[in-house]
């Protein structure tokens, strides 16, 4: 209901009263024009009340209006603080995740780099042994050199092999090896030393029977034909079971 409409109302209804008083005779004129002019008061009052009540609720209606109106921007403050926040965590996701490969890259390497210098376990000719990566590489370096042909500089190989890694693992296959670059280059004295050698260090190693076979080659080579004889006889006994050893009977049999 609006302001002018309850002042109509309450207008209405003060002059009823009046009226119905008058029409009973209690008043006279001067008594009329009084209530009149109170009637017009109390109207005066009550429009008055009314537009103090309609202002105040159009204050608070403005009120409550700006009060939306920054609450809105508040929110569009905090969205915006959000998707700035949001923004920053999904950078550095990012950065800690490129952190954690570059730190997983830089670990990696160092283990790299320190198990080139770390001892490790080979294989060779059926026995297991710990070795330097130094003496590993030095090793498989000469022994690529023979594969490659060039028994000359294979044989400067095991040398240097040798005495710098006497001790090595690979001592006895290098010993093998550097009789037969030997061999290859007709140096059949300097090889039957390098097979004895091998004999006597390792009777057990895998490679003894075909040095044994080797000595007796170069025994043959050297036109010592009883010293060969005797070299295949000692490796049959000596080891039956082997393919050297069945190589042996063939030369025993064209040595006749």
């Amino acid at each position: 209901m609006s302001a002018m409409t309850m002042i109509q109302r309450t207008a209405v209804l003060l002059l009823a009263a009046w009226t119905a008083t008058a029409g009973a005779g209690l008043f006279d004129d001067e008594e009329a024009r009084k209530a009149i002019l109170d009637l017009r008061q109390r109207v005066e009052a009550v429009r008055q009340l009314t537009e103090q009540g309609s202002s105040r609720a159009s204050e608070e209606n403005a009120s409550l209006r700006r009060s939306l109106l920054e609450l809105q921007n508040q929110i569009e403050v905090l969205r915006a603080e959000t998707a700035t926040l949001r923004g920053a965590n999904e950078q550095l996701a990012r950065d800690l995740a490129d952190m954690q490969r570059r730190q997983k890259d830089i670990t990696q390497g160092v283990n790299d780099r320190l198990r080139q210098f770390e001892p490790v376990k080979v294989t060779m000719d059926g026995r297991e042994f710990i070795v330097e990566p130094s003496e590993k590489r030095d090793f498989e370096s000469a022994l690529g050199v023979f594969r490659k042909g060039d028994f000359a500089a294979a044989q400067a190989s095991f040398l240097d092999f040798l005495r710098r890694y006497s001790q090595s693992g690979y001592a006895s296959t290098a010993l093998f090896w550097l009789g037969n670059a030997q061999y290859a280059t007709r140096d059949y004295k300097e090889a039957m030393i390098n097979f004895r050698a091998l004999v006597a260090k390792e009777p057990e190693h895998l490679r003894t029977p075909e040095a044994v076979l080797s000595i007796a080659n170069c025994q043959i080579e050297l036109k010592d034909t009883r010293g060969a004889r005797k070299s295949l006889e000692d490796l049959i006994k000596a080891y039956p079971q082997s393919e050297a050893a069945q190589a042996a009977k063939d030369r025993l049999t064209r040595l006749k």
